[in-house]
């Protein structure tokens, strides 16, 4: 498969967060201790093995170059700077008369999720399109209520609705054709007459954290989910109970990744499979789980949980928040 270059959209004011982004731009905004939105996305993109990003900036880039230089974490980085803000269509334009003919992601630089960009390039890079959205099910910003009659039945607090919204990721197999479009938002421009000329698939993976982080009630959201988490290669680590008489904890582990082969001292854990597929691969043998399976890991044994699907585990264990020996990775640390 092609190597595939990554572009970030850095421009914006981020005026509905202000006064935090007077000083910073939106990309830059913490959503744990030393942890950036901009941190998190380029930290999938390694994971995907997206290796050279151009990041599209405006507003105050000189703090993003002084935050990340031109290399950050084995990423290669180029800045294209607007000396004026043209819109998210002007800005992708830049990137692509740069990159060439070469396929690229695209992220919008406010959006925090748990997609799985390895499968989407593969996916994307597979189609018969040209270019492809990830698209989310949208959940209500409000509690809704259901009717029978002049009967008041339920309340439900904002549901999953069943529609589709644009998740802000893209992946383009090369360059787009703008036409007559010169500045305004893409998704506004250009999509739409790509709609109407079949040139654009989509791809979705279902029940992911998601949010695209606009407001400070969704910055308090987003620091609220990393109150206890901690983003890995493969996923996320999240401590759910910690007392000193057992620990519990959750893995999201993506599908195709797998964590380090490692082994506990001391710690005894049971592994309760919430959704997912996958197995554990032990030096001399394979154990498969699937959704409500539960599976032992006792001290001293060394394993390497693999999904073969999105998978969410719950691991219960002996209170021992650090007793993790790693033996080798199957990823740059």
């Amino acid at each position: 498969m092609s190597e595939t270059t990554g572009m970030i959209l850095c421009g914006g004011f981020g005026k509905r967060l202000r006064p935090i982004t007077e000083k910073i731009p939106k990309p830059l905004v913490e959503i744990k201790d030393d942890y950036t939105i901009l941190d998190k996305q380029l930290f999938d993109f390694k994971n995907a093995n997206v290796n050279e990003v151009y990041l599209l900036t405006g507003f105050l880039n000189e703090k993003i170059k002084e935050r990340y230089g031109d290399e950050y974490k084995g990423i290669k980085l180029h800045y294209m700077i607007e000396d004026e803000p043209l819109g998210t269509l002007n800005a992708i334009r830049l990137g692509m008369e740069s990159l060439g003919d070469k396929q690229c992601i695209i992220r919008n630089g406010d959006v925090v999720s748990d997609l799985n960009i390895k499968k989407m390039i593969k996916e994307g890079a597979n189609s018969d399109y040209p270019f492809s959205i990830f698209i989310t099910k949208m959940q209500s910003p409000y509690g809704v209520v259901e009717v029978s009659g002049d009967k008041l039945v339920s309340f439900k607090e904002k549901p999953i609705l069943d529609y589709y919204i644009n998740g802000g990721v893209y992946f383009s197999k090369g360059q787009l054709d703008f036409g007559e479009f010169e500045k305004g938002d893409i998704e506004k421009t250009l999509f739409p007459l790509m709609a109407k000329e079949n040139k654009l698939t989509y791809y979705k993976e279902n029940g992911l954290f998601w949010i695209a982080v606009d407001t400070t009630k969704e910055l308090e959201m987003i620091r609220k989910e990393y109150d206890n988490r901690t983003d890995k290669p493969w996923g996320y680590e999240k401590v759910l109970i910690y007392t000193d008489k057992y620990l519990t904890k959750e893995l999201f582990i993506k599908e195709g990744y797998q964590t380090s082969f490692h082994y506990h001292e001391k710690k005894d854990e049971t592994m309760y499979i919430i959704r997912g597929t996958g197995y554990v691969q032990f030096n001399d043998r394979k154990e498969y789980f699937g959704k409500n399976d539960t599976l032992r890991i006792k001290p001293d044994v060394h394993h390497s949980i693999v999904a073969t699907e999105n998978t969410v585990l719950h691991e219960v264990s002996t209170p021992y928040l650090d007793d993790t020996i790693r033996v080798n990775d199957s990823y740059t640390r």
